[in-house]
């Protein structure tokens, strides 16, 4: 019998469902659990991480606790081991302590086996003498252990890249030649949270001795497609209940705003959880593509976003169908220093190098973006187009060096140039204009996927009034080009932000 096949024989044989309509009962393993078991203990390679991805519900927490006492009192204890689990809240770490404990006390066998400290949420397996301890980062109590095996329970909360308090059991780790570290959570809700650079390396490093078991609904899923639960719910039939994900979905699909929250805990997508400013679903149904035609015979604005020099500069024109559609036409450029493309690519963890081949992002020569060139571009690309913008619409960031360029280049010289405040006062208006169009499908922006970047990768915060602003403070993600486009939506419409009547704008 295999280490893998004893862990499963201890569970299954040792263990009852600890809490539950089928509390007390033996335990089945599941497919997927009893799967991720065999492929992390039986590994030719030997295993030193597992990472478990899954939406929630799938017993994800439960799975933690047969693995501690597997470790502590089952088939993989060893002399004088320490074994801990770690929760962000003490509330999540006692999660783990309080099933563990709950398993021993339904097998008079097991609980004998164990003494229970329930004051320190602590276990010490009597044979062997080992030692379990529930470690939350809110106590700050992981320096000074030893950890042989260490359960890490819901690290895709961790926003940041890294965290002291996951430091610290991992460093613990490193008095033994072959630690075991296990990461079982939800989806981190985006590229650039600690889970999904764990889960990325090891994807893309192919390391051996990392086994990665990732449950995730495909990107571009419709939120009520059965088969989109399937992917990332492996207890859905099982022990996860199918009417609970349909009321769930049925009530993302009715209410936009709740649409991120399901992606993320029930499909297990990198879906922001706050203030996402436009449901994915959403987006894709404004995906028609624009038509030049129309920005040929109707009022055309320019919305102008600068970067530092080492980024994304994006010019969105817009153009508004006056045949009675009302349909918002955009059309973006974007740019992007050629030099430093690739390091920008890993940086942003976007497929920079392959837009740039495709023709949808302009790499500009040289290691910074010059206003020169951008201005320029602009200028022959709007001619050779037929299209003559009427407004330029523009954040003042810089804007006095893109207008030099602009008079040496002939860009915008006839144009209105408006300058946009980039505040809650000046932009909350422009985003409830954008979001009305949104919502009454008369965007077409093509899928462009730059703009599909920025506009996946934008939140809004509030102020005290409950004016909004798109939230640039996200790091390495972009939103520049959906500034630029919210900025030319409403040029072309109402320039005025201070009249800006929504149902004016509905129609």
């Amino acid at each position: 019998m295999t280490r893998g096949e004893r862990v499963c024989e201890f569970i299954t044989r040792h263990c009852k469902v600890p809490e539950g309509e089928l509390v007390g009962q033996p335990v089945e393993l599941a497919p997927f659990q009893r799967q991720f078991i065999l492929e992390v203990y039986d590994n030719p390679a030997g295993t030193r991480r597992g990472y478990l991805s899954m939406a929630r519900k799938n017993a994800k927490t439960t799975l933690i606790a047969f693995l501690v006492l597997a470790h502590l009192i089952g088939p993989e204890a060893k002399q004088n081991a320490q074994i801990v689990s770690g929760g962000l809240t003490r509330s999540q770490a006692a999660l783990v302590f309080d099933l563990a404990v709950k398993v021993c006390r339904l097998n008079p066998k097991l609980a004998r086996l164990v003494h229970v400290v329930d004051s320190l949420k602590r276990m010490k397996g009597l044979a062997l003498n080992t030692e379990y301890r529930a470690l939350s980062a809110q106590a700050g109590a992981a320096h000074g252990l030893s950890p042989l095996v260490a359960i890490l329970d819901e690290v895709g909360q961790i926003d940041a890249e890294s965290s002291p308090f996951v430091e610290a059991i991992t460093t613990a780790q490193g008095a033994y030649a072959a630690p075991l570290l296990f990461a079982i959570s939800t989806s981190a809700r985006s590229d650039q949270s600690m889970f999904s650079i764990w889960l990325d390396d090891a994807k893309r490093t192919g390391d051996p001795s990392i086994v990665v078991h990732e449950y995730r609904a495909p990107d571009g899923c419709e939120v009520d497609d059965p088969k989109a639960w399937a992917a990332a719910n492996p207890a859905l039939g099982i022990f996860r209940s199918e009417g609970d994900l349909a009321k769930a979905a049925e009530r993302a699909k009715r209410l936009p705003s709740e649409e991120a929250a399901f992606r993320n805990l029930y499909l297990n997508q990198r879906i922001a959880l706050e203030s996402l400013f436009i449901a994915p679903t959403l987006w894709r149904d404004n995906g028609d593509a624009p038509n030049l035609e129309v920005m040929k015979a109707n009022t055309l604005a320019i919305g102008l976003d600068l970067s530092a020099r080492g980024d994304l500069t994006a010019a969105v024109l817009a153009a508004r169908d006056e045949d009675g559609t009302g349909h918002v036409h955009l059309l973006p450029f974007v740019f992007t220093p050629a030099g430093t493309i690739g390091e920008r690519s890993r940086r942003d963890r976007a497929p920079y190098e392959q837009w740039a081949k495709d023709g949808y992002l302009v790499a500009v020569p040289g290691d910074v973006i010059e206003y020169d060139y951008v201005s320029g571009y602009l200028a022959r690309e709007l001619e050779t187009l037929g299209l003559d913008p009427a407004v330029v619409a523009f954040d003042r960031w810089r804007i006095k060096e893109f207008q030099r360029s602009a008079m040496d280049t002939g860009f915008g010289g006839a144009a209105d140039w408006q300058a946009i405040p980039q505040t809650y006062s000046g932009m909350s208006p422009r985003l409830e204009a954008f979001e009305s169009l949104l919502l009454q499908r008369r965007i077409r922006h093509g899928c462009h996927p730059l703009l599909t970047m920025a506009a996946a990768n934008a939140v809004t915060k509030l102020d005290p009034a409950g004016n909004r602003i798109l939230n640039k403070e996200r790091g390495r993600r972009r939103i520049d080009p959906l500034v630029a486009a919210v900025m030319a939506a409403f040029a072309v419409y109402d320039g005025a932000a201070a009249d800006f009547d929504a149902k004016a704008w509905i129609g």
